[in-house]
């Protein structure tokens, strides 16, 4: 669903997207896990299992580039999501910041299409709503102010998601 000329919702699966680059909702250690972190790791081969060993890890907030190897996106730019424990340690500033710096590494590298999990939602228990509400926002503000990404897709994995992202936007 195209919501706007830069920011499309699809219910899918966020590995058979071909874009330039893909986000994966990881842990610190970058080593793979489960949901969408597993899933990425499985699709694109060892060789990301490898490339992640030698970046060594990523901070709550940030965000790191990798090659995306088997997948059909170029990169999987890796961001590590807050743990929700209860909206008193920054969770909403760390949500706010592991998309704005997926944004900027995607823009450096002049990406033109990004596609976005749902980042935290899943076993890290970040609420729904407020995800994808700081996800959107953070998302706007950052295409009104440069040219690339020209393309933003949010990838919901579930329907739950996808009616919320649609009703957001």
């Amino acid at each position: 669903m195209v919501i706007s000329s830069r920011i499309r919702i699809v219910q899918g699966d966020i590995t058979q997207m071909k874009v330039d680059a893909i986000v994966n909702a990881a842990n610190n250690s970058l080593l793979g896990g489960g949901g969408v972190d597993g899933a990425i790791h499985r699709a694109a081969g060892p060789e990301l299992l490898q490339a992640c060993k030698e970046i060594g890890g990523c901070a709550t907030g940030d965000a790191v580039l990798t090659k995306g190897f088997k997948l059909d996106a170029h990169f999987v730019i890796h961001t590590v999501g807050p743990v929700w424990k209860g909206g008193h340690q920054h969770e909403n500033n760390l949500l706010a910041a592991a998309y704005k710096n997926s944004l900027a590494i995607a823009s450096a590298k002049n990406a033109t299409e990004i596609a976005f999990p749902n980042i935290s939602t899943g076993i890290y228990g970040f609420p729904k709503e407020r995800a994808a509400q700081i996800a959107i926002r953070t998302v706007t503000d950052f295409l009104q102010e440069n040219i690339s990404p020209q393309i933003v897709h949010f990838v919901c994995f579930d329907q739950e998601n996808y009616l919320l992202y649609k009703s957001l936007l």
